[in-house]
């Protein structure tokens, strides 16, 4: 498992991260997805600019950055595991990998949790939302995978 990290493209994972990053900026964007998932989880669109603390603001860019970073290192490394088996990877399947992991791992382990997770038992408005969460995960992740395989 070690000699994996050795094959790693770094450049092209902190890019692909970065692309993740800002395709979950421009996905939940105030002209974009942000007020429909406001909405569905029951929640007012602020008018007003939200005050934070540093440490808070901190832990939610910086938080979200790490998160995209290690799902991204970990499809570097599946994608790896493929090529050390004798799987040439393209861009074009790259971006497969990117969705079968994103949907078939990622979307449906957190589909339960979402379900669940509505107070007051509206999970139709938890699927909405579940939808709108997993689906900038997977169009992050298709892109990245793409990146990640283009580059290698």
């Amino acid at each position: 498992m070690i000699e994996f990290f050795s094959s790693l493209n770094y450049l092209a994972i902190f890019v692909a991260s970065l692309s993740s990053f800002v395709i979950g900026a421009l996905w939940f964007g105030p002209k974009t997805f942000y007020p429909v998932w406001m909405k569905a989880m029951g929640r007012e669109v602020p008018t007003e600019r939200i005050e934070m603390k540093a440490g808070e603001t901190l832990l939610m860019f910086g938080g979200t950055y790490v998160g995209a970073l290690v799902q991204i290192v970990s499809l570097a490394l599946i994608m790896a595991m493929a090529e050390a088996a004798g799987v040439k990877v393209s861009a074009l399947d790259g971006a497969i990998f990117g969705l079968v992991f994103s949907v078939g791992i990622g979307a449906f382990s957190s589909f339960g949790h979402r379900m669940f997770a509505a107070a007051d038992h509206k999970v139709y408005r938890s699927l909405k939302v579940w939808i709108l969460e997993v689906g900038q995960d997977a169009a992050a992740l298709v892109v990245a995978g793409a990146i990640l395989a283009a580059w290698h």
